[in-house]
């Protein structure tokens, strides 16, 4: 497989570690938005959040909390972000978390800013989408 995820995880790329368990990986992300910038990633290979088994996601979940709190014990606050798939944004095709240091002057904004054509829904169409995913399986 061609994952530079995976080839982090088998040691063939370096990469500055930070966390290891026997499921996840955090290493610092190479093109970092912000100084601390962390990626989180499952040691398995898999594109979705979904696809990953109950105590994988529970152990990268921990991760993530583990990193978040030595984080934010430096920096004032931290974005989590996750993008599940290629529409999403997703440039690597392997589940990672990203922990993003934040400070009120980075100027990046909240998510909501990231989105220009946002929808307008009456209480109709909320209820309509609450019953697909809702009954969705």
């Amino acid at each position: 497989m061609d994952c530079i995820f995976c080839k982090i995880v088998h040691g063939t790329i370096s990469a500055k570690k930070l966390e290891e368990t026997s499921y996840s990986l955090a290493f610092l992300d190479a093109f970092p938005l912000a100084r601390g910038h962390t990626l989180v990633i499952p040691k398995n290979h898999h594109t979705k959040i979904q696809d990953m088994s109950e105590l994988e996601s529970r152990d990268l979940f921990e991760t993530v909390r583990v990193l978040t709190k030595k984080l934010e014990s430096i920096y004032p606050s931290s974005l989590i972000a996750i993008h599940n798939g290629k529409e999403s944004g997703q440039e690597i095709p392997h589940v990672h978390v990203h922990i993003i240091p934040r400070h009120s002057s980075d100027e990046a904004g909240p998510v909501h800013s990231m989105f220009v054509k946002r929808p307008t829904l009456d209480e109709n169409e909320f209820e309509k989408i609450m019953q697909v995913i809702k009954n969705a399986k």
